[in-house]
């Protein structure tokens, strides 16, 4: 399980919330009628200083970061976040942690 960022969306992130040198955004799952990951939940964000990271990547000046209590969502998978040019939005991917699928493997 792994969070990584583009530098392209870290920008887009300061620019669109403001941030400064510093701050810190986090990635939690949230309820929504939407499809994420999983049935009846998405990826929320909000500015706020970690208390229990379980997966952190600093870009930018920016820590952003997925708190221990919310390791469930991500179970598995690792999370790539990029940039969309064309569309000046974030991109959430979902990849199959390679780690935990070959330790599972034997």
């Amino acid at each position: 399980m792994k969070l990584r960022i583009s530098n392209d969306a870290a920008k887009w992130y300061i620019k669109e919330l403001g941030l400064q040198n510093g701050s810190a955004l986090r990635f939690f799952p949230r309820y929504s009628s939407g499809g994420g990951l999983h049935p009846g939940f998405s990826l929320g964000i909000s500015v706020e200083d970690p208390e229990r990271p379980l997966l952190k990547e600093e870009l930018e000046g920016i820590i952003f970061f997925m708190e221990e209590q919310d390791a469930w969502y991500l179970r598995g998978y690792d999370l790539v976040v990029r940039y969309l040019e064309s569309q000046d939005d974030i991109e959430y991917i979902y990849e199959e942690d390679q780690e935990s699928t070959t330790s599972n493997a034997g």
